[in-house]
This record gives structure tokens, C-alpha cells and sequence, in this order.
């Protein structure tokens, strides 16, 4: 294991086990299910989703930014940018889009087939961060690895992105709340947890709403931010109604769900 896989792998884990510490000493709503048996689950599927993205991708994005920075590749390589400029436009760049392809995958139908994977848990907590099927995975990938190689994102940005996303992630699915004092001031930087539970309401006009993982502004500014649920945040169903019966999807269920007809979330 390389230093950059070393680091990659150490914030997971930090950022999951933080998550998981703080879940367990103040949860802000029960789970329908035991926390180990949505553990080992979503875990093993984070294990297929890695071994698929070792197999079909290489290195991945951060392996894409080196060859790009060895080559001159990308438009970023042909302007004498300072280097600090460079960073700062391809953390910003790569999340906006994050963002984007997060919209397009809740509205073109076939990728919603893949997406509704993550949303058809009908709980909420950190580990929903890693309940993603597969080719959904690779085709993200595919997306970064095509923007790092035609921007020239330097390899240095591509690895605080990927660190920083997956923390976020964590972070921002996590079954806790933070108080009012607290929300307000951290909602200026970051997605939290209320912002981003409404994200999996059950209701498609809320479902549609919220889709950053970092930071809350490419929302605002897009007209997607919603800042509270109709029905409270205590009250609000999470998962989708079409899967309601199927609270316990197995790991092969989770695998074998985007090639069932169901239907694409719409508005209204």
C-alpha cells in the first residue's frame, strides 16, 4: 500500500470510526435495524465497489493527475498559474462536478436505476455514505478521471478532493444532530446531516433538493438548497415508498435493485 492509499484508508477509517462513536453515544433517531448487520452489509459492498474500481479504473483519478502533470495535459497546464490557484480552482471545479452528476444521476432515468441504490435505505446513518452500486462507482470514476485529465487538476488537489469527499460524506449522513447553534454556523461551510437527511426524504419534491456533499453554496446558487423538511426533521421518512416492504435488503438485493423496473423519482 502506497503513501497515498495509507492516507486515503486512514481518513476512512478515522472519519467512519468518529461517526460511528458519535452515532452510538447520541443517535438522533432509532434505526429499524441492527447497526452491525448494516455495518458488515454496506461494508461488503464497499469491498466489491473497491475491487470493481482496482479492476476497471487502475489508479483512478489521483493516477490520471500524475500522468496529467508528467504530460502537460489539460488547461490548467497552459496558463503560468501559481500553483496555490491551481489547487483552489480544482477542489472547486471537482466538486461542482460532483454536484452536477449528482443532479443528472436523480434525473436521467437508467442512471436513477443505479443511484436509487443509496437512496432505497430506509435508515440513515454513516454508513449510507458507502451504500453506492458498483457501476454507479466506476462511472464516477470515469467522470473524475475525464475532468482531471482535461483540466490538468494538480495530483495534489485530486488527493485532498477525494480525502475531503469522503470525510464529508461521512460526516453529513451521519444519525446525529448538531443543535441549533451549531447547525446554523456550520451550514455556512458544510452540508450537514439535517441538510442532507431531507435529501432522502421519501417525498421526490424533497428529494430533489440538497444534492451537494461538501459545502451547501453550488445548492444555493443553483436553486436546490432546501433548508428544512415539511414534516420536521424528527418526522421525516427517509428511503423510498417503492422499496418500503424491503427494509432489509441483503447485499445481493442491493446488487440486483437497479434492473427492477421501478420508477424514477418525478416532481410534484
Amino acid at each position: 500500500m502506497n503513501e497515498t492509499n495509507v492516507i486515503r484508508f486512514g481518513i476512512f477509517a478515522a472519519a467512519l470510526g468518529t461517526m460511528l462513536i458519535w452515532e452510538w453515544i447520541a443517535p438522533f433517531r432509532g434505526s429499524p435495524e441492527r447497526k452491525w448487520i448494516r455495518l458488515r452489509r454496506h461494508i461488503s459492498l464497499m469491498a466489491i465497489n473497491f475491487l470493481a474500481l482496482r479492476a476497471l479504473s487502475g489508479g483512478g483519478a489521483y493516477a490520471i493527475a500524475l500522468l496529467a502533470e508528467a504530460h502537460h495535459w489539460g488547461l490548467m497546464a497552459a496558463v503560468a498559474w501559481p500553483e496555490w490557484l491551481r489547487v483552489a480552482l480544482g477542489l472547486a471545479l471537482m466538486d461542482f462536478a460532483i454536484y452536477a452528476q449528482h443532479v443528472i444521476f436523480h434525473k436521467v432515468p437508467l442512471l436513477w436505476c443505479l443511484h436509487k441504490v443509496h437512496h432505497s435505505d430506509v435508515d440513515f446513518d454513516t454508513t449510507t455514505a458507502i451504500r453506492f452500486h458498483p457501476v454507479e462507482i466506476v462511472l464516477s470514476m470515469f467522470v473524475k478521471m475525464l475532468l482531471v485529465a482535461a483540466l490538468g487538476v494538480p495530483p495534489v488537489a485530486v488527493l485532498a478532493f477525494e480525502v475531503i469527499l469522503n470525510a464529508c460524506a461521512h460526516f453529513n449522513h451521519g444519525n446525529v444532530r448538531l443543535g441549533p447553534r451549531g447547525e446554523g454556523v456550520c451550514r455556512l461551510l458544510l452540508i450537514t446531516p439535517d441538510l442532507h437527511r431531507i435529501h432522502h426524504s421519501a417525498d421526490p419534491r424533497e428529494t430533489n433538493t440538497n444534492f451537494g456533499f461538501s459545502v451547501p453554496w453550488w445548492d444555493r446558487l443553483c436553486g436546490t438548497y432546501l433548508p428544512h423538511p415539511a414534516s420536521g426533521q424528527a418526522a421525516l421518512r427517509i428511503g423510498l415508498d417503492e422499496v418500503r416492504d424491503h427494509t432489509h435488503l441483503r447485499l445481493v438485493d442491493l446488487l440486483k435493485l437497479p434492473f427492477r423496473a421501478w420508477r424514477v423519482p418525478v416532481e410534484g
